[in-house]
């Protein structure tokens, strides 16, 4: 008797342990099919960004601020950033790349 109830609690524990699927609105959403044309290289202190035209560039310090803001005019564009030496995070478009100033 008691090796049943042994039994089934370790089955019940079995299927209780057992990951379920469960469908739904899913909060993360992949895009896949949207391709960017979007380059983003430093050399130095001169920041190149080709293909943003018209789009918003941030640049933010390691710390999350964002210490620089501008739109980019131009499908071929270099900024001299005038930047202490570290790490920054630049953000243009839906690309975000990290750049190191040296």
């Amino acid at each position: 008797m008691v090796k049943n109830i042994l039994k089934i609690f370790l089955f019940g524990a079995l299927l209780l342990g057992t990951p379920q699927l469960t469908l739904g609105n899913s909060a993360i959403e992949i895009i896949e099919n949207e391709i960017s044309n979007i380059a983003v290289s430093v050399n130095e202190s001169v920041l190149h960004v080709t293909g943003a035209n018209g789009q918003m560039l941030y640049i933010y310090n390691v710390a999350g601020v964002r210490v620089m803001s501008f739109k980019v005019e131009g499908p071929d564009k270099r900024y001299e950033l005038n930047l202490q030496k570290g790490c920054y995070i630049v953000k243009v478009g839906k690309v975000v790349r990290k750049i190191s100033i040296r």
